[in-house]
């Protein structure tokens, strides 16, 4: 393995910038540039010290610095690794397919397939209750709506929790009302009620997660969520579902294919 100083180089003594973050700079620069890659292990504490003649505490500043910024995740005993690039893609022009609704697949089961990935749902839970006021404004102004609540894991971490907002007319003592609602999810269910979907909007926006949602996905220090809110129409032009999606940003890579003309 190449030297420390070959890797990381020498702090500048001339410069104003505060030592750790100089280190943190020099860090940040050997990962972009593929001297560490994802899941390496970052040097030691000590051997930072010893390369940068600073204290253990400058190091651990430094290092804390890169976990803030999402560069790189602590393991308890182990160390500080570099954390690992999005494994999922979501291709949004593909996502929703009817093709993947007639193989009896949901959209989370095909994209963890393209990753090599094992899809499981837990933490479900489907109930009636009155919606907020945004999601009533989104689905029409309905007095009470069917909520189901999941959370999406991939070879057994969470990655992603949602919320279905159904008008309680639509989805009152159908299958959509079950915990498993059959092959293809509860958009197939729609279509096979009369509601062919005609198109989706979605409004995206990134922030850092609430504790819930740290506790929830498991979120290392750093890590911020892609909120997504969708909103299924049918040909009709009927809002028939709201998707509220929170979903961990270090998971996925949002993908968007968009026309030229």
């Amino acid at each position: 393995m190449p030297s420390l100083t070959s890797v990381l180089g020498a702090l500048d003594p001339t410069s104003d910038r505060a030592v750790f973050r100089q280190i943190a700079d020099r860090l940040r620069e050997a990962i972009d540039k593929g001297r560490f890659k994802e899941g390496d292990k970052l040097p030691s504490e000590t051997e930072l010290v010893e390369h940068f003649g600073v204290s253990r505490m400058t190091v651990r500043n430094a290092l804390a610095l890169l976990q803030q910024e999402g560069l790189a995740v602590s393991e308890h005993g182990k160390g500080v690794f570099v954390r690992p690039r999005p494994p999922v893609r979501r291709l949004a022009s593909d996502r929703f397919a009817r093709r993947h609704r007639d193989q009896g697949k949901s959209a989370f089961t095909v994209e963890a397939e393209a990753a090599g990935s094992r899809p499981e749902v837990d933490s479900l839970e489907v109930k009636e209750e009155r919606p907020s006021q945004d999601i009533a404004a989104r689905l029409g102004s309905p007095r009470k709506v069917l909520a189901r609540r999941r959370r999406y894991l991939l070879d057994g971490r969470p990655v992603e929790f949602a919320t279905s907002y159904l008008p309680l007319d639509l989805a009152r003592d159908t299958p959509i009302a079950q915990p498993n609602p059959g092959p293809g999810g509860i958009y197939a269910r729609l279509e096979e009620m009369g509601h062919r979907l005609d198109h989706f909007d979605e409004e995206i926006r990134a922030r850092m997660p609430s504790p819930a949602e740290v506790r929830t996905l498991h979120l290392a220090s750093g890590v911020p969520v892609i909120h997504l809110i969708r909103t299924a129409f049918d040909a009709e032009g009927r809002a028939v579902e709201v998707c509220d999606t929170v979903m961990a940003a270090d998971a996925y890579v949002l993908s968007y294919q968009l026309p030229a003309t």
